[in-house]
């Protein structure tokens, strides 16, 4: 090989003090990429709008800040113009890949394809660009990175893409997720003002997380269960009125909190002290805070839709996402059956440990250097 192979990556949402899962992708793929590469023969260029703060870069990478907004796409293509890198890797939008030349070799994933099936219920902006772009992207993507077989598949039924030209890198629960000893337990529940018994529900206030289901749910259950509360942790994203309106309509507002968005290094302890995590979303294209909770041994209740099963495993109990019976009676089963938690937290460990950001970054490397891409 003349000279050094050069990768460009676009890490803007691993900039993101507040990241949610791609960002926590992107975040980790690029965190483990330094174990893989071949410093000797490979180059990294990093595309970004802001300083990657809280992450150690690989060797032989460099940072490329450029402001944000639109005109950073236009930047950055002229930038990629003039550095001819061998391979351009976006893993979180899919402007760049369908706006620039043919002779830019791409690799792009696809983490859902929420503004296809949940438009409605998705961001207008957001939804309207994947929806011009994405299919450009695709057409002329040198080879697609998934984050579930299940989106792998609905890619393949929407666009017909070739089996061939997809491959399969799922996410993973950071390392920092982990069961918490007693102590540990009660220095946070302490610190943290918990209640003794308490469900968490996790992820952006939105109608595709299916909030609306929990807080009819759980309604319910306080006539049985009136010590119980309900945490929710995320930021607020879009029609989020609706659930608090929920919340009022119910008499629920001494028992339901809002948490907010909650950094990495505080999750763990609600995981670890909820009675079980309840994840009911109506659509994934992949979902990693079951996975996050089953570290933890936090018993998990998820949907049985999408890429959920893939994902859980045996490791959780399924409800339908849509059926509010559904959600109570798995609910009531685990609040009632100390058995069943502990065969959840077992099953849910091992599952959890089928999953690895390394064993990921490794893959994302291999895509990176493979002959599908030459």
């Amino acid at each position: 090989m003349i000279g050094k192979k050069v990768v460009a990556i676009d890490v803007r949402e691993a900039a993101r003090r507040n990241r949610t899962g791609k960002g926590w992708y992107i975040f980790h793929i690029l965190k483990n990429l330094g174990r893989h590469i071949d410093h000797a023969h490979t180059r990294l260029i990093l595309y970004s709008d802001e300083p990657l703060t809280d992450i150690t870069l690989p060797e032989n990478a460099e940072l490329r800040i450029f402001p944000g907004g639109f005109f950073w796409h236009l930047k950055v293509m002229e930038d990629l113009k003039k550095t001819a890198p061998d391979l351009y890797f976006s893993p979180t939008s899919f402007i760049v890949p369908a706006l620039a030349p043919k002779t830019l070799k791409t690799l792009i994933a696809v983490h859902d394809l929420v503004a296809w099936f949940f438009p409605s219920n998705h961001q207008l902006k957001a939804t309207m660009i994947e929806r011009l772009t994405l299919p450009r992207a695709i057409k002329h993507a040198s080879h697609i990175t998934t984050v579930s077989t299940n989106t792998k598949h609905d890619l393949q039924k929407i666009f017909h893409v070739p089996s061939e030209k997809i491959t399969v890198v799922p996410c993973a629960a950071g390392d920092n997720f982990r069961q918490f000893s007693p102590e540990e337990k009660e220095n946070f529940k302490r610190s943290h003002n918990l209640p003794d018994d308490f469900l968490l529900a996790v992820g952006t206030l939105e109608p595709r997380k299916n909030f609306k289901l929990i807080i009819r749910s759980f309604a319910t259950l306080t006539k049985k269960f009136p010590k119980l509360h309900l945490i929710i942790i995320g930021g607020k994203g879009w029609k989020d009125r609706e659930i608090f309106d929920s919340i009022k309509k119910f008499n629920l507002e001494s028992k339901v909190h809002f948490a907010g968005y909650v950094l990495s290094g505080e999750l763990p302890g609600y995981y670890n002290l909820a009675r079980a995590f309840i994840f009911p979303s109506l659509y994934e294209g992949f979902g990693i805070p079951p996975l996050e909770a089953m570290k933890c041994g936090c018993p998990v209740i998820c949907s049985d839709t999408s890429s959920l099963p893939e994902v859980a495993g045996r490791g959780a109990l399924f409800i339908n996402p849509r059926d509010v019976q559904s959600l109570t009676s798995a609910i009531e089963t685990l609040l009632n059956d100390e058995n069943l938690v502990c065969a959840l937290r077992k099953r849910g460990l091992h599952q959890s440990e089928k999953f690895s950001w390394e064993a990921s970054a490794q893959a994302i490397y291999s895509l990176m250097n493979t002959r599908k891409n030459e």
